[in-house]
């Protein structure tokens, strides 16, 4: 049994932030407000002009000029950095991770982590060679009302749970996808699936357990030039005998929260913008928790830090406690694995096993 380390004790843990894109800032943020548990060692990114754009910028969030790193090499052999959180597009994921791994760094990754559940596979198990630990941004699962929900799950309060509908109705501007190699499947794997619904996908098997079977369609609409698609839908079989449904969009204009319906034989229960809406089946119903914004219209980091902090602070903490964090890679594998039985479902019009796309 693990014991848990007081504040007191875990003291402070190092993290060095490579990559300087869209998220980047979010991070900056959370670990400022994660102090004195984490600090900042410094920053890293791909172009020297970008990076020491982002630099200014951490200075103006904290108050203190970060180191800048040239590259990873220089990460990798600094003594003071316990992990690194990588940042980066999911197709520089092995060459960076290689190199911190093999120096002993601990690894925890923006989603994707890579652009398919096999090249995320093989990046998991070279973190686990290494014998580091990894960990994934899924920041949905650190929401209160996530853990709100899969306490009352684990309770049965709403019964036996037949149907799960899963909607992710966002919308992004052509302008978004103008950004060179967003959307398509050499950077980024594909688009609303694996960049955008799949933080709702998690949280599903999170709470519902593993998808068996998908019947799918995935589609590019008229509202985007980009190469892969912006429209997906779904039919899912889980495991536990739950039917499920999913609808992911970035051609829903103007976005509106992702959202996880769940309907069982005592309640309903809705899950979105960070509250729990209940609807029992004796006529009552209930509100859990406080609305939020969760970037799912034309601003993408219309959303709290505050969720990345408690991700990066558990990630800290599960170094010091010799535990997996809230979401390790194996456990992210799972999502990779249905995004990749979708998209084969949506290609060969039939439903998919998800033995079928298991390593």
């Amino acid at each position: 049994m693990v014991t848990r380390t007081s504040d007191a004790q875990w003291g402070t843990m190092k993290a060095a932030l490579i990559g300087v894109g869209m998220v980047a800032e979010t991070h900056i943020r959370a670990i400022a407000d994660a102090a004195p548990h984490v600090s900042l060692a410094g920053i890293c990114g791909r172009r020297a002009d970008r990076t020491i754009a982002f630099a200014e910028k951490v200075t103006e969030i904290t108050g203190v000029a970060p180191k800048v790193y040239a590259d990873v090499t220089e990460v990798a052999t600094d003594p003071t950095v316990d992990f690194a959180i990588i940042c980066t597009p999911p197709n520089a994921r092995e060459e960076i991770i290689a190199p911190l791994a093999q120096a002993g760094k601990a690894i925890l990754m923006e989603k994707p982590i890579e652009r398919s559940s096999d090249a995320a596979a093989r990046i998991i198990a070279l973190c686990d060679a290494a014998g580091v630990q990894h960990g994934v941004v899924f920041q949905h699962r650190a929401r209160e009302s996530s853990t709100k929900l899969a306490e009352m799950l684990a309770s049965d309060a709403f019964g036996e749970i037949a149907l799960a509908e899963i909607a992710v109705p966002w919308w992004r501007p052509q302008s978004y996808y103008d950004e060179p190699g967003r959307g398509t499947y050499a950077r980024d794997g594909g688009g609303v699936l694996i960049s955008q619904a799949i933080h709702t996908l998690d949280l599903a098997l999170l709470l519902l357990g593993p998808v068996r079977r998908v019947q799918a369609m995935a589609r590019r609409t008229r509202l985007h030039d980009m190469e892969a698609e912006d429209f997906v839908t779904a039919g899912l079989d889980f495991a536990s005998g739950v039917v499920g449904s999913l609808v992911a969009s970035t051609a829903s204009f103007p976005g509106d929260a992702e959202s996880i319906t769940l309907h069982g034989t005592i309640g309903s229960v809705v899950l979105a913008s960070g509250q729990l809406q209940i609807s029992w089946r004796d006529g009552r119903t209930e509100t859990l928790g406080e609305a939020g914004g969760t970037g799912g219209g034309a601003d993408p980091m219309a959303f709290t830090h505050a969720w990345h902090q408690t991700i990066i602070t558990d990630f800290a903490r599960a170094l010091k406690e010799g535990r997996r964090p809230l979401a390790d890679g194996h456990a992210s594998l799972r999502v990779h694995r249905l995004i990749d039985a979708i998209i084969a479902s949506s290609k060969s019009g039939r439903a998919i096993d998800l033995g079928e796309v298991a390593p």
